[in-house]
């Protein structure tokens, strides 16, 4: 549905997005993850038209981004990080206002912001002026305009800021029907957000793109979590020596009658032949196997990974 190659933005001297690439498919949900300044908002603006790269390409549904604009832009919607709302204009005169600029007219124009209406609850607000509005409804509001046209692509910039919890399950229910029939790129900061949402992520570092995965991959980080009778990691380390793409071996748990350990394969390696062999060598050797299974991780811990390993480049 979309590819990017070698995106880069620069301003100056400074590089805000430097060779970024990647490729997403129709109906994914993908997270943007990253610090503020890592150039999150840089390349949701780019994919939106509304910035030009400064070398790159970008395709969407097949058409080239810089040869015709209003081809792919007519099949986008796109919630920027600054709400895209006129304070005097009433919420129903503001959708009205964007159908029109998205080319609605008639009843198809009618029928969507009837839908958008719906789908976003905002029933009880459709007379008052925009600016007299909570943040929440705002927000709510600049997903509306957004979904108008039924856009193949939907591009949210923090899509929940200033909801409710009710108000931010709503979001997260809707987004996840969107994605039945369109493809769904959301920046934001909140790493829940990512976990109920999304199917991959994307984290940004510095305007580099350090991580493109599916969240069910990442979540493993290629490794195994071994619990046997072994007395120490050495123990295990010399058992395990032989075993193809063992990598590092960490202990996780150490006592009287059992050690835990993470044991970090080759990403080249199967991880299922590699826990198939890892077994065979723990009981042929006369020792217990009490548990081996994929390692388990949590976001926050890959995000933050992620950004030590920058941290400690600079010290070096």
């Amino acid at each position: 549905m979309i590819t990017t190659k070698n995106l880069t933005r620069a301003y100056g001297d400074f590089v805000a997005v430097q060779d970024v690439s990647f490729s997403i498919k129709a109906g994914e949900i993908a997270g943007l993850l990253g610090h503020n300044g890592a150039g999150k908002t840089t390349i949701m603006k780019m994919l939106s038209g509304y910035l030009e790269p400064s070398n790159g390409t970008i395709l969407v549904d097949g058409i080239d981004l810089a040869r015709d604009r209003r081809g792919v832009q007519s099949r986008l919607g796109y919630l920027p990080e600054n709400l895209p709302v006129y304070p005097e204009m009433s919420v129903v005169d503001y959708l009205d206002y964007a159908a029109r600029l998205k080319g609605l007219a008639g009843e198809t124009c009618t029928r969507e912001i009837r839908r958008v209406i719906q789908a976003t609850d905002v029933t009880a607000k459709l007379l008052a002026p925009i600016g007299t509005l909570s943040r929440g409804y705002k927000q709510r509001v600049g997903v509306a305009q957004a979904l108008l046209g039924q856009p193949k692509l939907l591009i949210l910039d923090e899509p929940t800021n200033g909801l409710d919890p009710t108000q931010t399950q709503q979001m997260r229910a809707l987004i996840k029907d969107i994605s039945k029939t369109a493809t769904v790129i959301l920046s934001t900061h909140i790493m829940q957000e990512v976990d109920a949402l999304c199917d991959r992520v994307l984290i940004m570092r510095n305007g580099v793109l350090a991580v493109d995965e599916q969240l069910t991959t990442l979540r493993t980080g290629h490794c195994l979590t071994l619990s046997t009778n072994l007395t120490s990691k050495n123990t295990v380390s010399r058992l395990l020596a032989p075993v193809n793409g063992v990598l590092d071996i960490d202990t996780v748990l150490c006592g009287d009658q059992q050690l835990r350990v993470q044991i970090k394969i080759s990403d080249d390696v199967d991880l299922s032949e590699a826990a198939a062999e890892i077994a065979k060598t723990v009981v042929d050797s006369g020792h217990a196997l009490f548990e081996l299974a994929p390692a388990q991780r949590d976001l926050e811990s890959v995000f933050r990974e992620v950004n030590e390993k920058e941290e400690l480049a600079h010290v070096a």
